[in-house]
């Protein structure tokens, strides 16, 4: 039996938490454990606010947890490693330098000579396919281009672990799944340096397309909800019944977690502090009008209207939260239904729409009825932005916070129940 696979990185009971106003701690992982091995592409994929990102950082050495150990190649990691790099999802070049000279910028912890530097750099450019534009800056190269350069300064140092965070989401789909492809066959083909990938990804279909083994987190606090092998050998077939079980099943974990958020939210309809996802009502009202056209009939399995949509994970799912949170659809595993309410949203005029839409925002909101009330009862009808902020940031973590503020601005606009002013950043009640 051939030796078991050496361990690049491990993560052992690993937490991390954020000082709110209050000064009492705000989780954002807890307890995750991880292990990368050898040869493998590990992906991480979750909403929005799940910790990904974050994670990511522990792993390059650039945020200490809270709590728990970080071990790369069986030594603790303590800050950034020599044999760590990262892409980025932004393409973070420098304008005023030109391609080789960005991708030299990999090297500058190494102590190399001038020579031995651009030779490396020269191979990089090559390796990912930029020979020819060595000699361009950034602004003369598209998007794709960019991110190849992004890529090569990661691996020009050779490194033993490459962190990629959502690399391909900042590019339209075709540059995007180029790239996506180009990546693969290197790694296949074994012409890269590294020994282990650790992939943060909104897009369900790319961890299926790229990952060995997917972690699921949970959708609030940063918990592993699940742990799926993808046993495929490359180069893998989009169509082939296999993948689309692989996804389906990725799509109803996710959906379970999100589930029982929404369900603990209505045990508490009287809890003003949940979060509300960041969706705009155009978003929601497009989204009801393809459910209910005669293509679904008011029906449709998550993945079939996410392609048809165009829509990532992350993108797809908080439209989902927002409509079952106001009583518009319903959630069934992988499946979306609108309910009779959604139905009679979707053929409604605009005034009868926003009138719906109303009083389903101050019923199932909490929130929002919250702030209405919060205007009802201040000097004329106006309240700043803070009072509320630093009220939900007792609960949430700033960013949810805002993000949560923004939602909430945006549908009591279209059900004309508050006005904001983003000047002054004072709310006041329409009368």
């Amino acid at each position: 039996m051939p030796p078991a696979p050496a361990s690049i990185l491990d993560l052992h009971q690993v937490s991390m938490a954020y000082a709110k106003p209050s000064g009492e701690l705000l989780p954002v992982l807890a307890n995750i454990d991880l292990s990368l091995r050898s040869g493998e592409i590990l992906g991480l994929l979750g909403r929005s606010g799940s910790g990904k990102s974050t994670l990511l950082r522990i792993a390059a050495g650039l945020v200490k947890p809270t709590s728990g150990d970080v071990l790369y190649r069986g030594q603790p990691l303590s800050g950034p490693a020599a044999g760590i790099a990262v892409v980025f999802q932004t393409f973070a070049l420098y304008p005023w330098l030109k391609v080789e000279r960005n991708v030299e910028l990999g090297l500058d912890a190494l102590d190399l000579s001038q020579g031995e530097r651009r030779r490396r750099a020269l191979a990089a450019i090559d390796l990912i396919g930029l020979d020819g534009f060595q000699s361009a800056y950034p602004r003369e190269l598209s998007g794709g281009m960019r991110q190849r350069v992004g890529f090569a300064r990661a691996i020009v140092s050779d490194p033993v672990l490459l962190l990629m965070d959502e690399p391909f989401s900042a590019l339209d789909v075709l540059t995007a799944e180029t790239l996506r492809t180009d990546f693969i066959d290197l790694w296949v083909e074994r012409r890269l340096p590294t020994e282990a990938v650790l992939l943060v990804t909104h897009n369900i279909e790319e961890a299926v397309l790229m990952c060995d083994r997917v972690l699921v987190l949970g959708s609030h606090l940063g918990q592993i909800a699940a742990e799926i092998l993808i046993p495929l050998a490359h180069p893998r077939n989009r169509l082939a019944a296999n993948f689309r079980a692989l996804v389906g099943e990725i799509y109803a974990t996710l959906t379970s977690r999100m589930a029982e958020s929404l369900a603990a939210l209505s045990a508490s309809p009287a809890d003003k502090a949940h979060g509300l996802p960041r969706v705009a009502v155009n978003r929601l009202n497009g989204f009801v009008e393809t459910l209910a056209a005669a293509a679904y009939q008011g029906q449709c399995e998550l993945p079939e209207i996410a392609g048809a949509l165009a829509l990532k994970v992350d993108e797809l799912l908080p439209v989902v939260a927002a409509l079952q949170l106001l009583g518009f659809a319903e959630l069934r595993r992988t499946a979306i239904r609108l309910t009779a309410a959604g139905r009679v949203f979707a053929g409604s005029a605009t005034e009868e729409r926003k009138r719906l839409f109303r009083e389903h925002l101050l019923r199932f909101v909490p929130l929002a009825a919250h702030v209405v009330q919060v205007l009802e009862e201040w000097p004329d009808h106006r309240a700043p932005r803070e009072r509320f902020e630093l009220e939900l940031q007792d609960h949430l973590h700033r960013e949810d916070a805002q993000r949560t503020l923004w939602t909430l601005i945006d549908w009591g606009r279209y059900a004309e129940v508050l006005a904001y002013d983003a000047r002054t950043r004072i709310f006041s009640q329409i009368a």
